[in-house]
């Protein structure tokens, strides 16, 4: 490919032109939804390394509570993780049968359904904040602190929630750009609010850590709206139609169904980091505040190899849907290969300068030397993370949410936490045997995702 034509078929990526992605070549169309995918996440990645930088600029304990309330929220949005996971895998296999009217029937009962789960969670949010965070470790003054941003940020959780599920919909249907556009405005708008309202700017006051959650519940909603503005005025493959706005039963059971092995697979996984986190909290909020930061830059990386992941998920369900078992099986390891180089390339910019990325977001030595060993040592498994998280998320896109979910439960559970436990108390490691810990049993996760996604079964569900 030149570099003209490059440019020009990232310029269709971009602006989302409708493809059938079950005919053209796969190479094409993982290139299709992957850029606008990739973006998408590049932008979220962009809008956590901006935020713990502002946020870092209020000390340790602000640091420490975002950490904090993050890994509560982690299960929080497994449940729109989940939602969004199903909402994928049947919205694909939908528009590959080429039935649109029922994948647009589909989205409205998993948004119905979100919605009921998010404002749920916001009132047990706003009423618990601060038992949450002492459940977490937090120290008195970190509670004191940040228990106004934890109320914030699960009060306003169903922006983030809605925002995750919708994408989870346009991606399903092949509209990556749509996906890409929502969460560019959503981000964005946060970007820009968080040091007015962290720090305030002539007439609006300093609002502190507690700015920080008002600017991203602000950020998501208006990505929100922009995303109900696409499904009412019908210029997507996935719109509202009338007869798609009623309660369809049967159609939420099969989302329910397919969702709570998502549920479960991101419940298991985030419970996990809960575990590591608590564990972490016993050194104390220089070490929390150290793995915060180092556990941002991963994510950094990672969200844009999810954009990857995301579009074998649909290609794999599309295909299906167009009973074209061996085209999905293919563009799913197309997609792992790509991942996998991705995230070498990361490993070996974030190994060389650790010390230096983890320093522009905050200054003490100890914090730094904290997250410098995280980061190093973590990204020791980057190449194997690529393959791990592409073959889970084909999986995924078929439909088969179940098998992925016992991976995690055996590895993640009967493996990760032990296994840092053992290094950080019985062997006196502390955080750097958390950080062992993770890098290793995520390289086991890629091994055995990717022996089980060979044997193929994933190709005979229905969903």
């Amino acid at each position: 490919m030149t570099f003209r034509n490059f440019i020009r078929h990232f310029k269709q990526a971009v602006r989302g032109l409708e493809e059938d992605f079950t005919n053209i070549s796969i190479k094409k169309a993982i290139f299709y939804l992957s850029v606008p995918m990739i973006l998408e996440m590049v932008m979220e990645s962009l809008f956590a390394v901006v935020d713990i930088f502002f946020v870092g600029k209020l000390g340790v304990y602000a640091v420490a509570t975002v950490g904090l309330t993050e890994s509560v929220l982690t299960i929080i949005y497994s449940i729109a993780i989940g939602l969004s996971m199903a909402a994928t895998a049947i919205v694909a296999r939908r528009i590959g049968e080429k039935k649109p009217v029922e994948a647009s029937k589909a989205a409205f009962q998993a948004i119905f359904v979100c919605s009921f789960f998010a404002i749920a969670v916001a009132i047990l949010g706003v009423f618990q904040a601060k038992n949450m965070l002492a459940i977490m470790g937090g120290e008195p003054d970190v509670i004191e602190m940040g228990y106004r941003y934890t109320q914030v940020i699960f009060g306003g959780n169903v922006c983030v929630m809605l925002l995750f599920l919708i994408n989870g919909i346009f991606r399903g249907a092949g509209n990556a750009a749509v996906a890409m556009k929502a969460l560019w405005i959503a981000n964005g708008f946060n970007i820009v609010l968080d040091p007015i309202l962290i720090f305030g700017l002539g007439p609006i006051p300093a609002m502190g850590l507690e700015g920080a959650a008002w600017a991203t519940t602000t950020g998501r909603g208006i990505g929100v709206i922009y995303q109900f503005y696409i499904l009412f005025n019908g210029k997507s493959i996935i719109k509202f139609y009338w007869e798609s706005l009623k309660m369809n039963w049967k159609t939420i059971w099969t989302i329910l169904k397919v969702a709570s092995g998502g549920m479960g697979q991101f419940l298991i996984e985030s419970a996990s980091w809960i575990f590591l986190m608590r564990i972490i909290s016993d050194s104390g909020s220089v070490a929390l505040a150290g793995y915060t930061i180092a556990v941002r830059l991963i994510i950094f990386a990672l969200l844009p190899a999810f954009g990857l992941s995301n579009a074998a998920a649909t290609l794999v369900g599309q295909n299906l849907g167009a009973l074209q078992p061996a085209r999905a099986e293919k563009s799913a390891w197309l997609s792992a290969h790509y991942t996998a180089i991705f995230l070498g390339f990361c490993s070996i910019i974030f190994i060389a300068g650790a010390g230096f990325f983890i320093g522009i977001f905050n200054q003490q030595p100890d914090v730094i030397e904290v997250g410098r060993l995280g980061l190093t040592i973590i990204c020791l498994g980057y190449v194997f993370f690529g393959y791990g998280m592409v073959m889970s998320q084909s999986l995924n896109g078929a439909g088969d949410t179940k098998t992925p979910t016992i991976i995690n439960l055996a590895v993640l559970w009967g493996f990760q936490i032990p296994f840092a436990y053992f290094l950080a108390k019985t062997l006196e490691m502390g955080a750097t045997g958390v950080f062992v810990a993770i890098a290793v049993s995520h390289s086991l996760h890629a091994v055995v995702s990717t022996l089980v996604f060979r044997r193929g079964k994933w190709k005979l569900v229905e969903v």
